[in-house]
Order: structure tokens, then C-alpha cells, then sequence
């Protein structure tokens, strides 16, 4: 399964990168392969590392803007001229798309991913993995816009929360 994951570049504390690096050996010891932003810097390096050496395959999708931050042990390596193009490679390439922690650039990549399934343009899970009760306000604020009609779905037809990686990998099976 190529499961792409939105996540930051920025070097975290530990109870941000354990999950992530659990999330990643699993993802490398399934046979997957990551298609990740192509970073080497902070969690998407950690991952990349990750499952690269659990015997995964990686793709990354970089913008031009950085590709002087470019992973360079990925299986594949996609440059896009803009940050519009790479979510859509990034959304492509999926068969899946999982969400760890991350900052502006991920909620942006997660919310452009929801609002293109709402919209029923495709059908792909969509997982965020809530270390730490990170995305409680994001869960928060998407079950206030079910409860009260701002959904053509049903959230969890949009978007499942997993507590830990192995809680992923079970929703993307189920």
C-alpha cells in the first residue's frame, strides 16, 4: 500500500518521535512504501530513516522551493514547482493518507485532503495519528461541524483518530 503521510520537518521531542518512529518501522515491516514531503529534516527524516530500514519503499514529493533539504536515500524523488502541485502528487500517489503531528504546512495538506472527500473526488482513508491528544482541538472543532449540519458526511466517513501506530495500520485494514 503507498500511504502518504502529512507530518512535520521539524525536530520534535521524544513523545512526538517514538509513535512516529514506531508508526514507521511498522509501515516499512508491512511492505509499504511512504509518500512523504521528501524532507530529511526533522520527522520526516526520522521516518524516512525509519522505514527505509524496516525494508520499506519511499517516494518523496518535494517542492523546488526545497529540495536542497531532499531526502537522498528515497526509492523515487518527485520535484514540483509549487506547494499546490505537490499536495496533489502527494494525494495521487496514495492509497492511503495518514497525518502525525505537524504544523501549519500539515493542517494545511489534511484539510485540503477532507475537503476534496467531501466532495466525494476520492475515496481514500484518511487516519490521524493523535499522539499525545495532539489533534484534540482538530477532533474537537470537525465533531462540532458534524453535530451541528457543516458536513455533507459523516465524519467518520471523512476522517478517523488512532491513539497509537498499530491502531493505524488496524483502521487502514478495516
Amino acid at each position: 500500500m503507498n500511504i502518504t503521510v502529512f507530518c512535520s520537518a521539524y525536530s520534535l521531542d521524544d513523545r512526538y518521535t517514538a509513535p512516529a518512529a514506531e508508526f514507521a518501522r511498522l509501515l516499512g515491516e508491512g511492505g509499504h512504501t511512504l509518500v512523504w514531503g521528501g524532507s530529511n529534516a526533522g520527522l520526516m527524516g526520522l521516518l524516512a530513516d525509519g522505514v527505509k530500514a524496516a525494508g520499506g519503499r519511499l517516494v518523496g514529493v518535494q517542492v523546488e522551493l526545497l529540495k536542497h533539504k531532499g531526502y537522498d536515500g528515497a526509492d523515487e524523488f518527485v520535484v514540483t514547482r509549487d506547494l499546490a502541485e505537490r499536495k496533489a502528487q502527494l494525494l495521487m500517489r496514495a492509497d492511503a493518507v495518514v497525518v502525525l503531528v505537524g504544523g501549519l504546512g500539515t493542517l494545511d495538506e489534511v484539510t485540503e485532503v477532507l475537503e476534496l472527500k467531501k466532495h466525494a473526488l476520492h475515496e481514500k482513508p484518511v487516519v490521524v495519528l493523535d499522539t499525545e491528544g495532539f489533534y484534540a482541538g482538530l477532533r474537537t472543532q470537525l465533531e462540532r461541524m458534524d453535530a451541528e449540519g457543516f458536513l455533507p458526511r459523516p465524519l467518520g466517513e471523512l476522517i478517523t483518530f488512532a491513539d497509537t501506530p498499530a491502531e493505524v495500520f488496524e483502521q487502514l485494514k478495516a
